[in-house]
Formats: C-alpha cells, sequence, structure tokens
C-alpha cells in the first residue's frame, strides 16, 4: 500500500471518530497525537474552540524530558502528568480522543495511567 493511501485512510478514520467525539467546557475532549518521537496530550472545549490544558513529552515542567519517547513507558508518565494538568484547571471528566490511533499498547497505557491519576472518560 503506497504511502499516500495510508494518510487517506488514517485521516478518514480520524474524521469517523471525531463526528462522535467532542468536547464541552464541562467534559472537554482529550485529544492524543503520537508522533515518531513524541506524545502530546490537549484538553480541548470544541464549543469554544479552545485548547484549556496540554501535556507534551517536550514540555519543560516534565521530568526528565530527554529520556522520554514515544512508547509506552513515557505514555504512562505522561498520562499521569496530563491528569494532573487537567486537574489544576478544573477538569475531572473528558471524552477520550485517541486520534485514529488502536486502543492498545501506548495508547492504552496513556488512558489507564490517566484514569489511575483521577480522570473519569
Amino acid at each position: 500500500m503506497r504511502t499516500e493511501q495510508k494518510h487517506q485512510l488514517a485521516q478518514k478514520r480520524r474524521w469517523r471518530i471525531r463526528k462522535k467525539v467532542t468536547g464541552t467546557k464541562d467534559r472537554p475532549r482529550m485529544s492524543v497525537c503520537f508522533s515518531q518521537r513524541n506524545i502530546h496530550v490537549q484538553f480541548i472545549d470544541d464549543d469554544a474552540g479552545i485548547t484549556l490544558a496540554a501535556a507534551s513529552t517536550l514540555s519543560k515542567s516534565m521530568p526528565d524530558r530527554d529520556k522520554l519517547a514515544a512508547n509506552a513507558a513515557s505514555a504512562k508518565t505522561l498520562g499521569v502528568a496530563a491528569a494532573q494538568a487537567a486537574k489544576g484547571k478544573g477538569i475531572t471528566q473528558v471524552v477520550f480522543d485517541r486520534g485514529g490511533a488502536r486502543y492498545h499498547g501506548k495508547v492504552k497505557a496513556l488512558a489507564d495511567a490517566a484514569r489511575e491519576a483521577g480522570l473519569k472518560f
């Protein structure tokens, strides 16, 4: 399968998920993005179109950020940090947006860590 086709299929997957998953001020969307090297998490209010809180493996507040990568171990660390950032803004309930990725491995590790840290979804 060509790279263009893979990209188009991935984009269709993202759109299909985003049709069903929207965030509000009371229950924002927890959007997860995995690149080849980093992981990014945003808490988004889709009604207002703003990001309420965010966490990333590139954030200066992350301990040992130069050792973090886009793997399951780093996803656990980032899940806890993202939950703390959300709780700092008063967010307790979220809608999980996996961004077209399958729910296993690093996506599952991040979600489980965020749940254990106190987020409800």
